[in-house]
């Protein structure tokens, strides 16, 4: 079964940027469409960003214009690159397939300060 292991976040000021990463081992271009995920404290986890073989992406409202998913299947890496980031953008991301989910990485803490 895949597993995810994702990677790339920290602490960082308003307007800033962070590349997360997305590990996936037992491959990657099995699974058609791949999502980030975010779980801001005391909220429940939702999908923020999703990318699809095609290389089809879709946003939620908030990152819109911020975030940008990509896929390297060679790799088997999902990315997220988030610029302008704001307090709000604070959680934990995962990643996950968007349609089958599997068993949950552990995911990697983004802190925004302001």
């Amino acid at each position: 079964q895949v597993q995810l292991v994702e990677s790339g976040g920290g602490l960082v000021q308003a307007g800033g940027s962070l590349r997360l990463s997305c590990a996936a081992s037992g491959g990657l271009s099995s699974i058609n469409a791949m999502g980030w995920y975010r779980q801001a404290p005391g909220k429940q986890r939702e999908l923020v960003a999703q990318i699809i073989s095609a290389g089809i992406t879709n946003y939620a409202d908030s990152v819109k214009g911020r975030f940008t998913i990509s896929r390297d299947n060679a790799k088997n890496t999902v990315y997220l690159q988030m610029n302008s980031l704001k307090p709000e953008d604070t959680g934990v991301y995962y990643c996950n397939s968007v349609v089958a989910v599997l068993r949950w990485g552990q995911g990697t803490q983004v802190t925004v300060s302001s």
